[in-house]
């Protein structure tokens, strides 16, 4: 075996970190075409790398690597570093986080064309990469921290890009803020970890998982809690904030108010992927705490399903898309939930893929149609834009899980790994990830014949059209934003001013900068389950990667019910697979209610207005937050801050100590008279209670 050379490992992600500072602090001597190149060139280069250590290590060429590359700080024994762990689990996110990056910067050059902020943009997204990478390579809890915390505050930068747009400087701080309190719970975590191994290595908290696991956390002098699964709940919390697991979900439809490359970056390679990432890489410390799977397999499956619904009744087909993501999150985090998370790593890698050729694709939309996002007023664009419809199909088709394309591989691998697993709570998981599919497809397929098929409704944007989409009032018609809601302001009117409110003509395709992305997405989307789901789901390609007691390998028993060649056994199970004939349905229904007869959605919203109403206010969580919870932590702060800090620290303490020492230096400035006289008296009165004193101690 040769290791890895380490020179290559640190060229990863410090190529896009160093591209990042030049387009951000030289764009404006290299100008446009400096930035995109050498941003592009560096992580073109990061990728080829990451390709090569994949081969590599899945080739069996080079052990784990596990090094530190130098010490940030020591303190009372404990070494907080900088260092690289490297085996196939890093390697496959390395080339995932890379491919689909390198795809997202090319895509920009073309999207970003008219963008003031161009070469910001290409920085942001550049160290953007640069996080990401520091987070999955990364062998110990600071460094891992440090990824967490980078790839939170670039996603404030990127959301937020449009900063002169209100809606977009809200849905940032809302990602920012949402996030800080996901982020609570992993310090917490992590300082549990700190705590009971001394360290901070990832070797050494997975040694004393075990041990961990018998360790009870007092509440009371009767009653404790287990330490690990103290642990394990509190690092899954920030990883539902990083991947917008309900509650903690409310900021990541709002981060559609970003440009639509940084949509497709965040939501299929960096940022929401962490959280999934982290829980299988700590996978020795959640096998040991059934009580923590079974608390991530219930979010997972709570996420998956009820968020799924919100993109049936959306008509801004970048949220639509949104939702999408979050119900697909539900999906790997409920195959982590089920010990199968080589599972929830395969869908992560599908979904890459297929979820950025969703999204580029809807950009591609976006762009033919000057910046208009409402679905209703779209329609019978497949005919102007062949290579957007064709891929863009490619992609919904391997969303909603059809038999040989990547997404059916990787999804009904988890419906099967959740319908045989035993942990509780797994039966509601069943049920809730099984009639996903039929949402899925619901919404997928609407969101295709809404767009791409029927009647031509953009020729006039500034009339509502006769629109097949669900409404937002009672089954009328509403319009593409309610003013004052995030979104509200026109696209037209954006940073990429250069484009009317009117549409000129008939759309066209988009330029090959645009579909070239598009095409490179789309072959993985059909090509990549088929090739990989033998080694790296049915396989050993994991290794000592991910750790699974015996008891819990679900994915071990769903392995025995298929034959080689594994994709074409599995392929053709899901033929006659009760999630296939599901996806059937639902696209169907979708047909049916908004291509053939759009009459009939506008009256099923009517007969079941409350429970449109509740998919169209997002289960109220927006209106809790706002209303209830932000007031209430509101008045607690003022409370703590005039009660704690105006009357005790600086009353009490501060104020009131400087005001007692002036109190007492009064006093005392009534002795100092300058007198000889009264000095030489009350040196005598000290003397006589001395010589008091000293009698009194003396005879005694």
């Amino acid at each position: 075996m040769h290791p890895l050379n380490p020179n290559v490992l640190l060229a990863i992600p410090l190529l896009p970190l160093a591209a990042a500072l030049i387009a951000g602090l030289g764009g404006r001597w290299i100008g446009r075409t400096g930035a995109h190149t050498v941003t592009c060139l560096a992580v073109g280069i990061s990728c080829l790398l990451s390709l090569l250590v994949l081969q590599q290590v899945y080739s069996g060429h080079a052990p784990l690597y596990d090094q530190r590359v130098y010490a940030w700080l020591v303190s009372d024994g404990m070494s907080m570093q900088v260092g690289f762990w490297v085996d196939r689990l890093t390697a496959l996110m390395m080339a995932v986080v890379t491919f689909v990056s390198l795809c997202v910067h090319v895509y920009t050059i073309g999207y970003m064309a008219d963008d003031p902020g161009y070469t910001r943009f290409f920085s942001y997204i550049s160290l953007f990469t640069f996080s990401m990478l520091m987070l999955v390579m990364a062998n110990n809890f600071m460094q891992l921290f440090f990824g967490w915390e980078a790839v939170g505050v670039v996603s404030y930068l990127l959301i937020g890009f449009w900063y002169t747009r209100p809606s977009a400087t809200f849905a940032a701080l809302k990602a920012f803020i949402v996030n800080r309190i996901g982020d609570f719970g992993f310090v917490l975590g992590i300082a549990g970890i700190a705590y009971y191994t001394g360290s901070l290595d990832y070797r050494s908290a997975f040694a004393a998982a075990p041990g961990i696991a018998q360790a009870v956390l007092p509440i009371t002098s009767d009653s404790g809690v287990p330490a690990l699964t103290l642990i394990c709940i509190c690092l899954f919390i920030g990883a539902m904030g990083k991947s917008a697991q309900v509650p903690l979900h409310v900021w990541l439809p709002d981060s559609m108010e970003g440009p639509t490359p940084i949509s497709a970056l965040i939501h299929a390679a960096t940022m929401v992927t962490a959280g999934i990432f982290m829980v299988a890489r700590m996978s020795p410390l959640f096998e040991y705490s059934d009580a923590a799977l079974s608390f991530v397999m219930v979010i997972g499956a709570i996420t998956a399903f009820f968020m799924g619904l919100l993109g049936v009744v959306n008509n801004d087909i970048k949220r639509v898309i949104a939702y999408s993501t979050l119900s697909q999150l539900g999906y790997m985090t409920v195959a982590l939930g089920a010990s199968a998370y080589g599972a929830a790593i395969f869908h992560l890698m599908t979904h890459a893929f297929f979820k950025a050729l969703l999204f580029l694709a809807a950009g591609s939309v976006i762009i033919a149609l000057h910046h208009e996002q409402d679905m209703r007023r779209m329609g019978g664009l497949g005919k102007y834009m062949p290579i957007t419809a064709v891929t863009c199909w490619i992609g919904a088709l391997a969303l909603v899980g059809t038999p040989f394309f990547s997404g059916y591989y990787s999804k009904d691998a988890i419906i099967e790994a959740v319908g045989a697993s035993h942990r509780f709570g797994s039966g509601f998981a069943y049920w809730c990830v099984l009639l996903g599919v039929f949402v899925t497809s619901l919404y997928t397929f609407r969101l295709l014949f809404m767009t791409f098929h029927g009647p031509e409704r953009f020729r006039d944007p500034a009339t509502p059209a006769a629109s097949p989409a669900l409404s937002h009032e009672g089954g009328k018609q509403a319009p593409a934003h309610a003013p004052g809601e995030p979104g509200a302001d026109v696209r037209a009117a954006s940073a990429h001013g250069t484009h009317g409110d009117e549409h000129h003509g008939d759309p066209h395709e988009s330029p090959a900068v645009v579909t070239v992305p598009l095409i490179a997405l789309a072959i993985p989307s059909v090509l990549i389950g088929a090739f990989t789901v033998a080694p790296v789901l049915f396989g050993d390609y994991f290794g000592r990667s991910i750790f699974v007691l015996a008891a819990n390998d679900v994915v071990a028993r769903v392995a025995e019910e298929f034959a080689e060649p594994v994709w074409v056994s599995f392929g053709l199970h899901g033929l006659i697979a009760p999630p296939f004939w599901l996806a059937v349905l639902g696209a169907v229904t979708a047909w049916l209610f908004f291509l053939r007869n759009p009459a009939w959605a506008q009256s099923t919203a009517q007969r079941f207005a409350w429970l449109y109403r509740l998919l169209t206010h997002k289960y109220y969580f927006d209106w809790v937050n706002e209303k209830i919870i932000a007031p209430l932590t509101r008045g607690i702060g003022i409370g703590l801050w005039r009660g704690g800090d105006e009357v005790i620290i600086d009353g009490a303490m501060v104020n009131g100590t400087a005001a007692g020492v002036s109190r007492f230096g009064s006093i005392l400035r009534q002795v100092q008279t300058g007198y000889l006289y009264s000095y030489a008296f009350w040196m005598m009165i000290g003397l006589a209670l001395l010589l008091g004193w000293f009698l009194l101690h003396f005879r005694g």
